[in-house]
């Protein structure tokens, strides 16, 4: 994909003697550097969601998370994405630069671009999981030839393990309401607070640095590594880039939000449709769905690829549109 071009919003500082000043006329002087505020956000919600949130999970429901009941630690979530990530974005948005809505930006996107960006993600999602298909393949194929990778995959399918779980616990529904609070949980929630701290509070302040598709890329390892998935992480990088992309095409959050909802949503119904065995699976051994993978994954990212050119010309005709 070509570099994406910079935008008046999103500009790099201007230096005017020894004195750096943003060229962002709602926050000339920043408290602190855009990338230290980047990074302030990044360790704070990690360590505020993942281990205060952790914290607070232990001592309502004790060690045996297996016994405790599961709307609570539905609701747990909830509370630990509102509170410990979006909360923080927020407040550091404001502190920091001092205009959330220049941060964290809602206005309404264009239709045309959103339908664009829907239809990649109906194609990703599918594409991505015969990447993984393709990747835990290979995984299995070296483990059986390499003692050391067979070491590093043991390790890799415990935390696999672990996160199945986890997962498989708060994404299991028996009614109708209770599969209404899984959506809310896994699908809605996260949706909206972790693309207001990534693409919006992290990825903009990258983005006051350096040039917006390092901003993209920066914003998307750290997603991805902030899911704790070792198997995903590329396909969780990949997720993170498309979002970025839309986040910086849009200038709004609203797109990342819908497409964060439907990437998560679809998790769901894949959930239900094949099992965790299936979701979850790291050994796989089966060569002729391996070709039928390679078959689905060639063909998914050639029409990927070419709706990514759509968006794109779409894209340049916006902007010249906005700029006569």
């Amino acid at each position: 994909m070509e570099e994406f071009s910079n935008r008046p919003d999103q500009i790099e500082p201007e230096r005017s003697g020894e004195q750096n000043t943003l060229a962002e006329p709602y926050s000339p002087y920043p408290l602190i550097s855009p990338v230290a505020a980047a990074f302030l956000g990044l360790i704070g919600g990690f360590i505020l969601y993942q281990f205060l949130g952790g914290l607070m999970t232990l001592l309502i429901f004790g060690f045996d998370l297996e016994a405790a009941p599961v709307n609570g630690l539905r609701f747990m979530t909830i509370i630990g994405q509102f509170l410990f990530i979006m909360l923080p974005a927020l407040f550091f948005s404001k502190w920091i630069y001092g205009d959330i809505s220049k941060i964290i930006s809602l206005k309404l996107p264009n239709w045309k671009v959103l339908v664009l960006f829907v239809l990649g993600i109906v194609i990703l999602t599918p594409l991505l999981q015969s990447y993984l298909f393709i990747q835990n393949y290979f995984i299995e194929q070296w483990a059986e030839s390499s003692q050391f990778i067979n070491s590093i995959k043991f390790l890799l399918d415990s935390l696999n393990e672990l996160i199945e779980k986890t997962f498989g616990n708060l994404i299991r529904a028996d009614n109708v309401a209770e599969m209404i609070l899984v959506i809310i949980t896994i699908s809605i929630v996260p949706a909206i607070c972790e693309e207001i701290m990534f693409r919006g509070y992290i990825q903009r302040s990258f983005g006051f640095r350096f040039k917006p598709h390092i901003a993209v890329i920066l914003t998307a390892l750290f997603f991805a590594l902030y899911h704790f998935n070792p198997y995903g992480l590329i396909p969780l990088v990949i997720i993170g880039f498309y979002l970025g992309f839309a986040a910086y095409t849009s200038q709004s959050l609203v797109i990342p939000i819908i497409l964060h909802f439907l990437n998560n949503f679809f998790a769901v119904v894949l959930y239900f449709l094949i099992g965790d065995d299936e979701l979850f699976k790291s050994n796989v051994t089966d060569d002729v769905a391996l070709n039928t993978n390679v078959v689905y994954f060639i063909l998914l990212l050639f029409l990927f690829i070419v709706l990514m050119f759509l968006i794109r010309k779409n894209y340049k005709k916006t902007k010249i549109a906005q700029e006569i």
